[in-house]
């Protein structure tokens, strides 16, 4: 399957839940000189390597895969 923007959100809402922590907004200053790189909408798209490439996912998407993941 191929992953279409899945947002850092929704990636530390799966991994707070898994390892049972709270996940909460914080300012993006928290991250020093990364925080406008996690505050920023930036989709990504598979679209071109795959028509560039002719590859097709066959791996789970990545939040899926994180949900799935066994200790």
């Amino acid at each position: 399957m191929a992953d279409e923007g899945d947002r850092v959100r929704d990636i530390a809402a799966v991994i707070g839940r898994r390892l049972g922590l709270p996940v909460e907004s914080v300012p993006p200053e928290t991250y020093g000189p990364l925080g406008p790189i996690f505050a920023a909408d930036q989709p990504s798209s598979s679209t071109r390597t795959r028509r560039t490439l002719g590859w097709e996912p066959k791996h789970p998407r990545l939040l899926e895969d994180l949900e799935n993941i066994q200790p």
